[in-house]
C-alpha cells in the first residue's frame, strides 16, 4: 500500500474516532451524563459487574474520581454500590434495565442506520473490515498497556 492511501485511511480514521466522541457527547448530554461518563457507563455494562479498584483500572481514573463517578451514577440509579466482606471493597453493579431504557431511545436511530451501512456490504468485504478492527483494536490494546506500563 502507498504512502498516499495509508495517510488517506489515517485521516478517515482520525475522522471516524473525532465524530464518535462528539456523537457520544451529544447521547451522553442527553442522559445527563458528560460523554466521558457516558463512555465509562458503557464500561461498566460490557464487563458487568466490578469492583472500584477493578473500575479504576479499567478507566485510569484514580480512586477518588471513580468514588465521583460512581456517586455520580448511583444519583440517577445507573448502578448500585455493593460493600464487599469488610466494607473496603466495593462492588459496582449495573442497572443493566434502567440503562437501556434511558440510552436505547437516544441510540435507535444511530443503530438502525448503522445497521443499514454494515448490511450494504458482502460477506468478503465485511471479513475484511471485521480483520481490520481486530487487528486495530489489538494494537490499541498493546499501546495502552505499554503507555500504562511507563505510568507505573
Amino acid at each position: 500500500m502507498n504512502q498516499e492511501t495509508l495517510d488517506r485511511l489515517r485521516k478517515l480514521s482520525q475522522q471516524y474516532a473525532f465524530d464518535s466522541i462528539q456523537m457520544h457527547e451529544a447521547i451522553g448530554r442527553q442522559a445527563g451524563l458528560s460523554g466521558t461518563d457516558h463512555k465509562y457507563l458503557g464500561f461498566i455494562i460490557q464487563k458487568g459487574q466490578m469492583t472500584a479498584g477493578e473500575l479504576s483500572t479499567l478507566t485510569g481514573l484514580t480512586t477518588g474520581a471513580v468514588t465521583g463517578l460512581i456517586d455520580r451514577f448511583e444519583q440517577k440509579d445507573l448502578v448500585k454500590r455493593r460493600f464487599g466482606g469488610d466494607r473496603r471493597k466495593v462492588i459496582v453493579e449495573p442497572n443493566a434495565e434502567k440503562i437501556m431504557a434511558v440510552f436505547e431511545p437516544l441510540y435507535r436511530e444511530f443503530r438502525s442506520k448503522s445497521e443499514q451501512v454494515m448490511a450494504s456490504f458482502s460477506e468478503q468485504e465485511f471479513a475484511v473490515i471485521e480483520a481490520y478492527f481486530l487487528k486495530a483494536i489489538e494494537v490499541m490494546n498493546e499501546t495502552t498497556s505499554q503507555l500504562n506500563a511507563k505510568q507505573s
